[in-house]
């Protein structure tokens, strides 16, 4: 198993490398990672940051919620539930309000909530293998705590089919839709994302910090932690774990099968 889930290092340039590091389950989040990145942050907010670059390690960038995790949040009570929504939720608006650039480098797999993460990174770039899926509707699940960030990326037309369908797509489709901004070679990614790294270093770090607040300023997913409207999407995100439906869902996940969902409306 890895020895931390979340690994970070700053280098003499200002820039931080933040890694998520559970390789073993293809960088699934569970309790631990959330916290990781969360102290990850908490730390380098203490520190002189001119660039954050996000990846994963292993093969693949980030599978999502850790499904045996969130089985076992479920039959919690709906404080913990909430509780654990909440932290997920920090993570990526954290993220996606930090005052400095961030670079989002993605491999192999990104589903779930990692299409959350990329969406609140202010720049993604896709190894060509890269496959990608909104994929919470499979488990009986939403993905409410991450839409605004979807939205901000890829519009609300693109998240009406592949928030609904759940279907997996290719790096390709990724930039055509803008949640990737560019795709290289697998054996180019590190170096494409240091290219685009020593262009925001050539920048002015107030001037950049000031334009990327008035972007969030008119985004959808720019409203604070503690905004009523997004007290209402983790109330929602946690509710919906704790239904039948979801039940059902993880259920078909552990077993390996079909949802056996009920009939149409």
């Amino acid at each position: 198993m890895s020895a931390s889930p979340v690994l970070w290092s700053l280098d003499a340039r200002g820039v931080a490398t933040v890694t998520l590091n559970r390789p073993e389950v293809n960088n699934a989040y569970d309790g631990a990672l959330i916290a990781g990145v969360l102290a990850a942050i908490d730390d380098l907010s203490t520190r002189p940051v001119r660039v954050v670059v996000l990846n994963g390690n292993g093969k693949h960038f980030q599978a999502g919620a850790d499904l045996k995790w969130i089985n076992g949040v479920r039959p919690k009570s709906f404080e913990e539930n909430e509780a654990a929504s909440r932290a997920t939720f920090e993570a990526v608006q954290r993220l996606n309000t930090l005052p400095v650039p961030t670079v989002a480098l993605v491999q192999g797999g990104c589903f779930g909530g990692g299409t959350g993460v990329i969406s609140a990174c202010d720049i993604v770039i896709a190894a060509d293998n890269a496959l990608f899926s909104i994929t919470e509707v499979r488990w009986g699940l939403t993905a409410a705590i991450i839409i605004p960030q979807l939205c901000d990326a890829i519009g609300v037309r693109q998240v009406r089919r592949y928030a609904l369908t759940g279907e997996r797509f290719g790096a390709e489709d990724a930039r055509r839709i803008g949640l990737v901004h560019e795709v290289v070679p697998s054996a180019d990614l590190d170096s494409a994302g240091a290219k685009v790294v020593e262009q925001l270093l050539g920048n002015a770090p107030d001037a950049m910090a000031e334009t990327k607040k008035l972007a969030m300023e008119s985004s959808f997913g720019g409203m604070a932690v503690d905004d009523e409207a997004y007290k209402r999407l983790v109330h929602l995100h946690s509710a919906k774990r704790q239904t039948a439906e979801a039940a059902e869902g993880l259920a078909s996940f552990a077993e390996k099968r079909a949802g056996r969902w009920g009939g149409g409306a």
